[in-house]
């Protein structure tokens, strides 16, 4: 019961952190003045938002009165940090190739919709944020910084408001599950054998027959 109630306290943590980032992100896009962001823009932005997630979510598993590892949680969180991570990845890759199909109308304000994603740069951002949660585990020191603990604080007394605290618990419950899906879906695939692949540039050099049915008409 208790790691339930751990997982449920982190996916409100996580919804939070979500929100905070997007009062920053529509700033960066009001500085940017509505012109697209590169992919180097991109994966720096993503970067630095895992970063503070992965140094938040590390001080949720402190001990607060002494500012000791709870190894329990430590662990947890990690696992579901990894499953968050992947199911972005895969969301990131899902939603290329549902641009990738030959549009017809306006196809310059398509573009306008359509995401950035690297599959490399994803990866390697990924990595990076895991291996800055590793490293908190080994030097706890390390996570404490003026914007992490802002955010810390911010999340608390965000969860302590009675209104606004009481709907981020509810997205924080339903981020639990969806959170605990992933995992479960993730152990699956792993005992299946499966794995997260970069798309295949074959795809679309593949001949169809009429009658045939590609991927997303299966779906």
């Amino acid at each position: 019961m208790d790691i339930l109630n751990f997982v449920f306290r982190l996916g409100v943590v996580f919804a939070i952190f979500g929100f905070l980032w997007w009062l920053i992100n529509a700033g960066i896009m009001i500085l940017r003045g509505g012109r697209p962001a590169s992919t180097a823009e991109t994966y720096t932005i993503r970067m630095v938002r895992y970063f503070f997630l992965v140094d938040v979510a590390f001080l949720f598993c402190l001990n607060q009165a002494n500012n000791i590892v709870d190894l329990q949680n430590t662990i947890i969180t990690g696992l579901i940090l990894l499953t968050y991570f992947l199911g972005k990845l895969q969301s990131g890759q899902l939603r290329k190739q549902l641009f990738s199909f030959k549009m017809y109308g306006n196809a310059q304000l398509l573009n306008q919709f359509k995401p950035v994603f690297n599959f490399q740069a994803e990866l390697i951002v990924m990595l990076l944020a895991l291996g800055f949660f590793t490293l908190f585990m080994f030097f706890p020191s390390f996570a404490f910084n003026p914007i992490s603990e802002w955010f810390f604080e911010s999340i608390v007394d965000i969860e302590d408001t009675p209104v606004f605290g009481f709907v981020f618990k509810v997205v924080g419950f339903f981020f639990m599950l969806s959170i605990l899906m992933k995992f479960t879906n993730g152990f699956m695939t792993l005992l299946s054998g499966g794995a997260v692949r970069p798309p295949s540039n074959n795809i679309g050099q593949r001949k169809r027959k009429e009658d045939d049915f590609d991927d997303y008409e299966e779906l």
